[in-house]
């Protein structure tokens, strides 16, 4: 009996297990990020939390915010990231569960014949769920693991998503002012071509085109100023951020390009060793061969229960002995929770097999884009916008020398504005494929 008042004291002590495990696995997650992005989340799971984090954002967003200041404003205050966190919680609740053995059963009978009372008393548990226990348990460590790892995988996705998103937002903020500058210039020109036109210097059709260049200038802007508040509502909404925090600043440039592009590597091995998408399938694989083995040990076997009884009748003596319980095979065979176990291992293969398909055609597909987008910023950068303004300078000479009028200045000022502007828009598409190259051989791209 004395083993019996032993169960509520060990079940206590395993309860208490199940807060530590989950906050030990978020350090491992924290950590493994940090040396990945620089950058680690917090779990908010108090008011004390909650003021630390609200500190630690007044200040990033007390100043312009650069893109990695964007990530941890985002791993800070993204509310969809810190309910997923909860489900540290609750894989960390089911392993604790796992390795606790099945509660035994008490039955208690009194019966009365006449003058005679009998009393039985029995204890039993289940004795294949004991055995079985490490294996179960292995199973839920998989699983937790499993876990972890796509926690993992949803704050480098976050991280991937803010730092496009900031790329996108400064650019189209970017493109606004500049675009506002040209809406400027066209309606300078507009009206300087009315004016010449009223004093008999130019012809209907000039004027017609200077009025169909403000048109469309003042149209560009309107698209451009509602892209821009598109693109600061889209990274305000990754970085979790309502009310007045959304009037954060942002610089008013793109990052300059890099003096040369990155060094060639083994993109494809890199995704097979490092991408999170491709443990969780191995580690799933890991748990489906475990629980196959499981199936097939206990196939015939599924109930197997051991009790200790003890019986008293009046004016005699005490009974003892022990009970066996143990499931007759004889409808089920256990075949098809074998089979079921089988194909689910056979399922998770494939899968593992497909993930890293896909992982070694996206580093491949990123690799590529990147280069790309280098050689196409690179070349705005160092021919097109400086053989364009050198362009621009000749015809400035020549409208001075009087060999061009000041509507062919004008057509040549907006085909500078256009190479400007594809120049900006190739500046962006680099820094999204830095971005896609960093995160390819870490985790899949997905939304959060």
């Amino acid at each position: 009996m004395r083993s019996f008042f032993l169960w509520p004291i060990l079940a206590g002590l395993l309860s208490a297990c199940a807060g530590p495990v989950a906050d030990r696995a978020f350090d491992d997650i924290a950590t493994r990020t940090a040396e990945t992005i620089d950058v680690k989340p917090a779990w908010i799971k108090s008011d004390q939390d909650e003021a630390l984090v609200r500190e630690t954002l007044a200040t990033l967003l007390g100043k312009p915010l650069s893109a990695d200041d964007a990530v941890q404003v985002a791993l800070l205050n993204n509310r969809r990231l810190q309910s997923n966190f909860a489900e540290l919680g609750l894989g960390a609740a089911d392993l604790t569960s796992a390795w606790r053995p099945a509660n035994p059963g008490l039955s208690f009978g009194r019966f009365r014949r006449g003058q005679e009372i009998e009393i039985e008393r029995a204890i039993g548990f289940d004795a294949l769920n004991l055995l079985a226990l490490p294996i179960l348990a292995g199973i839920e460590e998989r699983r937790f693991e499993q876990t972890t790892l796509r926690l993992a995988a949803d704050i480098l996705s976050l991280a991937a998503q803010t730092k496009r998103a900031w790329y996108e937002a400064v650019a189209a903020e970017q493109t606004a002012i500049y675009v506002t500058q040209i809406r400027e210039a066209a309606e300078i020109q507009a009206d300087l071509a009315r004016r010449m036109r009223a004093a008999g210097n130019n012809s209907l059709l000039d004027l017609t085109r200077e009025q169909l260049f403000r048109a469309e200038a003042t149209a560009r802007l309107a698209r451009s100023r509602l892209a821009a508040t598109a693109a600061r509502e889209k990274l305000g909404r990754l970085m979790g951020l309502a009310g007045r925090d959304m009037a954060f600043a942002l610089p008013q440039r793109l990052p300059v390009l890099p003096a040369k592009e990155r060094e060639a590597e083994n993109i494809e091995a890199a995704a097979m060793v490092r991408r999170l998408d491709i443990q969780m399938a191995q580690a799933e694989v890991a748990a489906m061969r475990k629980n196959q083995t499981l199936s097939r040990a206990t196939r015939l076997v599924n109930v197997l229960e051991l009790g200790f009884a003890r019986n008293s009748e009046s004016a005699k003596q005490d009974q003892t002995g022990y009970e066996i319980s143990l499931e007759i095979p004889i409808f089920d065979l256990g075949d098809a929770k074998a089979t079921k176990a089988e194909m689910l291992y056979m399922r998770s293969v494939h899968h593992l097999a497909e993930t890293a398909i896909q992982a070694q055609s996206a580093a491949r597909e990123a690799w590529l884009g990147y280069r790309t987008a280098f050689e196409l910023a690179q070349q705005y950068q160092t021919q097109i916008v400086p053989l364009r303004q050198k362009i621009s300078g000749e015809m400035l000479l020549r409208y001075n020398g009087m060999l061009v009028s000041v509507f062919d200045l004008l057509t040549d000022a907006r085909e500078q504005i256009a190479a400007v502007s594809e120049a900006l828009e190739a500046q962006r598409d680099f820094w999204i494929a830095d971005t896609n190259l960093t995160f390819v051989t870490l985790a899949p791209a997905r939304d959060l």
